[in-house]
C-alpha cells in the first residue's frame, strides 16, 4: 500500500509539473525590468555599461544599418511605445524623430554636449549634390567621437537612470566612474599616439572625423562632406587625387554601410592602401554578436589613424 501511495504521489507531481510547463509556454513570463531605448551605438554602449543587467536596453537602430538613412519599422515603434525613456542622438542624425510623439520620456542628447559648427568650406560641400543630407543648423552630428562629449552624455544618461530606478543609484554611480575612467584613458592614448606625425591630413569617404581632427590637430579631406549618401562629383574626385599626391598620403579610409567602390577605385589608381574606419554611429551585426564595445573599436581606430598620419 505504501508503495502504491508513493507511485500516485510521483505521478501527481509529474502531472502538476507538466501542467505548469504548458501554462508557462502559453503565458511566458515577461521581464519586470523597465525598458530603455537608444538610437545609436555610442548611446547604447553608455547605457548598457551603466545599467548592467538592471534594465532592458533596446537599440532602435538594428546592428548593420546606416544611421543616416534608417527608418524605424512598426515593430520598433512598438518598442518605442513601451520604453520608459528614449535617448536619441539628435543634431539631425535621425530625421524620423521629427514630429514623432514619444509616449514617455525622451532626451535629445545633442542638447547636452558641445556640437561642432561646420566651417564655410564644409557648409559648401554639404550644399552640393541632389542627395546631400543637410544637417541641422550646420552642425556636425558625430559628437560621440569626442571623449569629452561622451563623458557629458554618460553624466546625463546616469542621472536619468537614477531617476528611473533610485534604488540602483550606488550601482549606476560606480559604473559611471568606471566608464568615465575608460574615456579618460582613451583620450590620453589619442594624445600620445597622434603627436609627432609626418602627415597632417586624413582622407576618407565622408567627414565623420571632424571632432577627432579638431581635438588632436589634423585635417580631413573627404569625398562627400558629412553626407555618406551624397554622390561625389568628378571635381571631388580630382580634389582628393590632388590631396593624395601633394601631401604624400598613403591611406584612404572607407566606412561600413557606405558603398566603397569609388574609394577602392581611387586607392587602386593612386596606388595607396584603403582601410576601414568606424565612426560608430552603428556597428555590424557580427561585431554586435562578438560583443564589440566603444572602447575596443576606438582603440582600433587609433592604430589606423596613427599609421595613416605616420605618427612616431
Amino acid at each position: 500500500m505504501k508503495n502504491l501511495k508513493f507511485v500516485f504521489f510521483i505521478l501527481f507531481v509529474a502531472i502538476a509539473a507538466l501542467f505548469l510547463f504548458i501554462s508557462m509556454q502559453k503565458h511566458p513570463q515577461t521581464s519586470s525590468k523597465p525598458t530603455v531605448a537608444v538610437t545609436t551605438f555610442a548611446l547604447y554602449d553608455i547605457t548598457q555599461h551603466i545599467a548592467g543587467d538592471t534594465l532592458d536596453v533596446v537599440n532602435i537602430l538594428p546592428f548593420g544599418v546606416d544611421p543616416h538613412s534608417f527608418e524605424p519599422t512598426p515593430e520598433l515603434m512598438i518598442k518605442l511605445q513601451k520604453s520608459a525613456i528614449v535617448f536619441y542622438s539628435g543634431a539631425g542624425l535621425e530625421p524620423w524623430t521629427h514630429g514623432f510623439h514619444f509616449p514617455h520620456k525622451e532626451l535629445n542628447i545633442s542638447q547636452y554636449v558641445h556640437l561642432r559648427q561646420l566651417s564655410k568650406e564644409e557648409e559648401h560641400e554639404e550644399e552640393h549634390g541632389a542627395d546631400a543630407h543637410h544637417h541641422e543648423n550646420g552642425l556636425d552630428p558625430h559628437y560621440w567621437l569626442d571623449f569629452d562629449n561622451m563623458k557629458r552624455a554618460t553624466d546625463v544618461i546616469t542621472e536619468e537612470l537614477v531617476k528611473l530606478l533610485p534604488k540602483n543609484k550606488p550601482i549606476y554611480e560606480a559604473n559611471k566612474r568606471r566608464y568615465i575612467a575608460m574615456l579618460d584613458n582613451l583620450d590620453a592614448s589619442y594624445k600620445i599616439a597622434l603627436t609627432g606625425c609626418k602627415n597632417d591630413t586624413v582622407v576618407m569617404s565622408h567627414n565623420a572625423l571632424g571632432y577627432v581632427a579638431r581635438k588632436y590637430h589634423f585635417k580631413v579631406a573627404s569625398l562627400s562632406g558629412l553626407s555618406p549618401e551624397a554622390d561625389p562629383s568628378a571635381q571631388d574626385v580630382n580634389r582628393i587625387f590632388n590631396d593624395i599626391k601633394e601631401q604624400g598620403i598613403d591611406t584612404i579610409f572607407f566606412e561600413n554601410f557606405v558603398n566603397d567602390k569609388l574609394i577602392k577605385t581611387i586607392a587602386h589608381d593612386a596606388k595607396i592602401k584603403f582601410e576601414l574606419f568606424e565612426p560608430l554611429g552603428n556597428i555590424t551585426a557580427d561585431e554586435a554578436k562578438a560583443g564589440a564595445t566603444y572602447e575596443e573599436i576606438m582603440k582600433k581606430n587609433l592604430k589606423k589613424l596613427q599609421e595613416a598620419l605616420q605618427c612616431r
